[in-house]
């Protein structure tokens, strides 16, 4: 008997690409074919600093596609190192030839919008691209080089804004992607955008920037969401700024660096400005541009990009922003940040008498991140027509009373090594759970790719949040349906967003 195979099952994806700027050669590895430190835009050195991306300028010959390219500017040490040439992405592809228009996932990283990185190895795209998707990290200036604004930066703009440089650096690698995607044999119509913390915060902003309408069809935000108001005092969950406010922060910072105008800023080398976490550097605005308004208010009103998107967070993200040391801390914290409705959130998430409880770091979690999820869910499915598929990760040893641990759930973080299917097996620590829940987050986010649904044969079944029914995907020793976390402490937390947002 005859047996016929088509040759594609033996072919070898190309090695040398033709992309916008010139040819790149890449690597074969890990049953993939990788390209790696690819630009997207033109480095944004010199007169281009502080300002949007512009277009890749075109090299002679054959790049190298091999190596990542460095993270950008930020302190402490990167991955792949640093510089402020940083506007380079990474393709994973497991397509045999340019013509198979596989579905595409991208990577934003986080870290706060003042560091980050897309070479980090617990990030490492083949085993998500193995499951038969493109895999795109992309990067994008953080700290004071992505996010400074300044009354004189504002004036050599023709929209007369700034700031948000990082977030229109992830605009143009999304742009880049329709552009290029299919020479890696991807779908430029199928393409998911997903990221954690500040990446998931991104994930959130893109859904509301009219700028991004078209790019992706699909959005995945862990430990994400943007909804709280703008302030000039910021808190976690509340970090936005208006312009204004930002300006005036720009200000402040060109007296901290030293300097007394924006060319000398312009001019001083990269390693020489201030790049610690501090006024006016580091966090995204409300533009009226890139972001038109308070991302709540844009939900409320139908404004943002309508595709059906993923969202959650983990239980103990409290581990990250510390309520106090003792009781009184907490309180005193407490009554500071919330004001008038402190007492009612101190009743409804309590501190302790002689102990800080979880439950007051659930405070922090839930002012943070899990608010911010509630309020997408509850607002997309009143106003768009795509799903909302929303989660809880609660996966973590049980620890004995005698642990400094004992209370502890999930931390900020921990989800990313799951999804991205890299727990250290060899770890005694990694249970036969974690290798559970690693496999499930991980086919679950490959079929929301691949069909705008995360469902699958072999899953549990994941039904969409509705207001009417709030179903929850729990991430917990196995995936399982339940209710809202702590939905009643919600409920409180939720009159004093409203009021800091002047809604009734």
């Amino acid at each position: 008997m005859l047996v016929f195979i088509s040759q594609s099952a033996f072919a070898q994806f190309p090695l040398q690409l033709k992309v916008e700027g010139g040819w790149i050669k890449g690597i074969a590895e890990k049953g993939l074919t990788i390209f790696r430190g690819v630009p997207f835009a033109a480095p944004p050195v010199a007169q281009l600093r502080w300002k949007a991306p512009q277009p890749v300028i075109a090299w002679a010959g054959v790049r190298s596609a091999e190596q990542f390219a460095p993270s950008p500017m930020q302190s402490g040490n990167p991955a792949a190192g640093k510089s402020e040439d940083c506007l380079y992405l990474n393709v994973w592809t497991p397509a045999k030839t340019k013509t198979e228009r596989l579905p595409v996932m991208v990577w934003i990283y986080g870290g706060g919008f003042s560091t980050g990185s897309a070479a980090d190895p617990w990030v490492e795209g083949s085993k998500l691209a193995n499951k038969g998707v493109v895999f795109v990290s992309i990067t994008y200036r953080v700290g004071p080089l992505g996010f400074l604004a300044h009354p004189a930066l504002s004036a050599e703009n023709k929209d007369q804004i700034s700031g948000n440089y990082g977030l229109l650096d992830q605009i143009a690698a999304l742009k880049w992607i329709q552009n290029n995607i299919a020479q890696f044999g991807g779908d430029a119509k199928k393409v998911t955008i997903f990221g954690e913390s500040a990446g998931g915060i991104s994930v959130s902003m893109l859904c509301a920037s009219p700028l991004a309408k078209g790019l992706f069809r699909g959005a995945i935000s862990q430990s994400g969401g943007s909804f709280g108001p703008t302030a000039a005092v910021t808190y976690p969950g509340e970090n936005m700024k208006t312009l204004k406010m930002a300006e005036e922060d720009g200000r402040q910072y060109i007296l901290k660096a030293g300097v007394s105008n924006i060319e000398e800023l312009r001019n001083l080398p990269a390693d020489k400005l201030p790049m610690s976490w501090g006024v006016g550097s580091s966090w995204p605005i409300v533009d009226g541009y890139v972001i038109p308004d308070v991302q709540y208010k844009l939900y409320e009103q139908g404004k943002y990009n309508d595709v059906p998107v993923i969202i959650g967070y983990n239980s103990d993200e409290g581990l990250s922003f510390s309520p106090g040391k003792t009781p009184k801390e907490c309180v005193d914290a407490v009554n500071k940040r919330y004001e008038k409705f402190a007492g009612d959130l101190l009743n409804a998430y309590p501190v302790g008498d002689t102990v800080v409880l979880r439950s007051a770091r659930n405070l922090s979690r839930d002012a943070a991140f899990g608010w911010h999820n509630w309020a997408w869910a509850n607002l997309q499915s009143h106003t768009g027509k795509s799903k909302v598929y929303y989660y809880f990760f609660d996966q973590h040893p049980v620890y004995d009373k005698a642990s400094s641990e004992f209370d502890h759930g999930s931390p900020h973080a921990q989800d990313v090594s799951y999804v991205f299917q890299h727990l250290n097996t060899s770890d005694p620590k990694t249970s036969a759970s974690d290798l559970r829940i690693s496999e499930a987050m991980g086919d679950y986010w490959i079929n929301f790719v691949k069909y705008g649904n995360p469902d699958g044969s072999a899953l549990p079944h994941w039904p969409a949040f509705t207001s009417k029914q709030p179903r929850v995907m729990y991430f917990a020793e196995t995936p399982h349906i339940g209710p809202v976390p702590d939905v009643e402490s919600l409920k409180v937390l939720d009159k004093y967003f409203k009021w800091r947002l002047g809604l009734k």
